[in-house]
């Protein structure tokens, strides 16, 4: 809140004098002023700032100087302080309850990560698998070809491959490996964000 004193003018009707009528008969762009202002004795107190209750300016009248007007301006000041804190705690307290419907989102927003990693992995093993599986029968095909060569240096060189493919395909295959969860990443907030809905994954 901020305090204005002013003080104020009286204003009475501009006789014009013998020069400024010959000015302006002169030069048409001379204008006489209509009223003339002097300093006057009364004060004027203006009061910004806040939530206004009763009144915002205060000015000495005839029967009620601004002094018998003291105690109404240190009452308006005195409500609008009041109106002020508890706007600042109406605030604070809004800020609060967002912060933890924020966390309390971005807390859900891990569970839902966690869970959609843990189905594309789950999704990749069964795409390993089905790989495997669709090597595995190629292997078993080169060996029964293999099988049906004669004996030689070709025939040789097309065990060891097999023995390389199986060993590759049994490697690759994740039937192979006792399933279990996997291991979550820390989320980065973008990972976070097509979980979030309408929350800002850096701050509420």
């Amino acid at each position: 809140m901020g305090f204005l004193v002013l003080q104020e003018q009286d204003r009475a009707e501009h006789v014009a004098t013998e020069k400024e009528l010959a000015e302006a008969k002169k030069h048409s762009w001379v204008r006489i002023p209509r009223f003339d202002y002097t300093s006057s004795e009364r004060l004027r107190i203006i009061l910004s700032g806040g939530q206004p209750h009763r009144a915002s300016e205060w000015a000495d009248a005839p029967g009620r100087p601004l002094e018998e007007q003291l105690a109404e301006i240190a009452q308006e000041v005195t409500l609008r302080g009041q109106a002020a804190e508890r706007r600042r705690q109406d605030e604070a307290e809004a800020a609060r309850q967002k912060r933890i419907r924020w966390e309390a989102a971005m807390e859900q927003a891990r569970i839902r990560y966690a869970e959609a990693y843990r189905v594309r992995h789950l999704e990749a093993q069964e795409a390993a698998w089905r790989h495997a599986t669709r090597l595995t029968e190629y292997v078993s095909a080169v060996r029964t070809r293999v099988e049906a060569m004669p004996p030689g240096q070709t025939r040789t060189e097309a065990e060891a491959w097999i023995s390389w493919a199986a060993a590759t395909v049994e490697r690759l295959d994740p039937l192979n490996t006792p399933p279990r969860l996997p291991d979550i990443p820390n989320p980065r907030a973008d990972d976070l964000k097509p979980f979030l809905g309408h929350w800002n994954p850096y701050g509420p």
